[in-house]
């Protein structure tokens, strides 16, 4: 707008459309009077949305944050005897009951948990991890440039595709620890060789060595039982005999934002007692949606009744496409007939960095209208809530598999507000 202005005031813009003009000021107008955090319809069939804020939360999640925020907590207090507590006693009970480690700690991010872990056991000592698990995460953050800033030194071993466990054997000198990253966001395939997770165990035991595993997508559940991949756990870590392992909350999960610590009792203990600790802290929303999250995985089946990421990965594909068409006929009610609403098969991705090798059968629902797709896109994303869909063959796509209850009204309502519009 600002543009616009400073080209009429040099009467460059003589020809600009006037209607244009008025559409772009309400659409500041609008803009300026709203908050751009919001929430958001997804239809893109991408469960584990980055941009869209990854998890959405379960509905004990969304009640224990409600109750928290609403007043004062007992985030630091211990209620028996009235002195100061500790916040992580909230949640530590439960990732010790749910994963078979002895302690557990929770910071800001899966980032800050392994920034931490490496800041607390290996600070100015040797680090050694395969060349193959140098990954990048969101956002251009790299495995080295993290190591780099816990005062750690990096020790890569072996190749790209293939390291054995001999190669990690040969390069233990002032060694702190072992490290092993999951591959949660790619794969390798081929000519390819990494040393188990059981070898690097007994390695580390006959060295003494405690080892370290980044398990990234941090799953609970075992995906298997609904016909899904398998993902390594928690739980199997734990079991193999990792010292510490770090996760994410808010991917597989299907939490809040959180980076989780479990392992042995003294190097959680070290960790949680590092200066650094207090940085990457969470607050009182994010310890109540965690430990109301965590709370649904003590029986199984009710985590995947109640954890949105759960269902979504488990939804029954004759289910989705029951769905597809009854949000196909609530469509055909608010369009013209000259706007094409069908039914068509799908794929749906996990996302968030989990199961790269993943494809979910799924249903979307296509619709072609006059309007160009992208500009019935946009028009779509300008809805307050914005839906997200995506575009294949020239149609825009809603994947059932990411809608939440409730999100076909909104999307229905939208489509009616672009048809309006148009």
């Amino acid at each position: 707008m600002e543009e616009t202005r400073a080209r009429l005031l040099r009467a460059e813009a003589v020809d600009t459309d006037p209607h244009a003009l008025l559409d772009a000021l309400r659409a500041l107008v609008k803009s300026r009077g709203s908050l751009s955090l919001t929430r958001a319809v997804n239809g893109t069939g991408i469960i584990v949305h980055t941009n869209l804020g990854r998890a959405p939360l379960c509905h004990a999640a969304i009640r224990a944050v409600a109750e928290v925020m609403a007043g004062y907590s007992t985030l630091e207090i211990d209620v028996s005897s009235g002195r100061r507590g500790a916040r992580h006693q909230h949640v530590e009970p439960l990732l010790t009951r749910l994963t078979g480690a002895e302690a557990a700690f929770a910071v800001n991010n899966n980032a800050a948990a392994v920034l931490l872990t490496l800041a607390a056991l290996a600070h100015g000592r040797q680090v050694i991890v395969s060349r193959g698990e140098l990954v990048e995460i969101g956002g251009s953050f790299r495995m080295p440039e993290v190591m780099a800033q816990s005062g750690a030194t990096l020790v890569e071993v072996g190749t790209t595709n293939r390291t054995h466990l001999r190669d990690y054997e040969r390069a233990i000198t002032d060694t702190a620890l072992l490290l092993k990253v999951h591959h949660s966001n790619f794969s390798i395939r081929g000519f390819v060789a990494e040393a188990s997770l059981a070898d690097l165990v007994d390695l580390g035991r006959r060295r003494g060595l405690p080892v370290v595993f980044d398990l990234g997508s941090g799953c609970l559940a075992d995906l298997r039982t609904r016909g899904l991949p398998h993902e390594p756990t928690v739980q199997e870590a734990i079991t193999a005999g990792c010292d510490i392992v770090n996760f994410s909350g808010d991917k597989l999960l299907g939490g809040p934002q959180a980076g989780l610590i479990v392992g042995r009792t003294k190097f959680v203990e070290a960790i949680r007692s590092h200066p650094l600790a207090r940085s990457v802290r969470m607050d009182k929303l994010d310890y109540a949606a965690l430990a109301a999250t965590l709370q649904q995985y003590e029986d199984p089946e009710t985590a995947w009744s109640t954890v949105p990421v759960l269902q979504m990965l488990g939804a029954p594909a004759e289910q989705l496409r029951e769905r597809a068409e009854r949000l196909r006929d609530a469509i055909a009610t608010v369009v013209p007939n000259t706007w094409r609403v069908t039914v068509q098969p799908s794929v749906a991705e996990v996302g968030g960095g989990s199961l790269p090798e993943a494809h979910l059968s799924s249903s979307a629902v296509a619709i072609t209208s006059p309007m160009p797709p992208n500009r019935l896109e946009q028009a779509l994303r300008a809805h307050r809530p914005p839906v997200f869909s995506r575009i294949e063959d020239d149609a825009v796509l809603f994947d059932m598999r990411t809608l939440l209850p409730g999100d076909e009204t909104v999307i229905v309502d939208a489509l009616k507000s672009a048809n309006s519009e148009s």
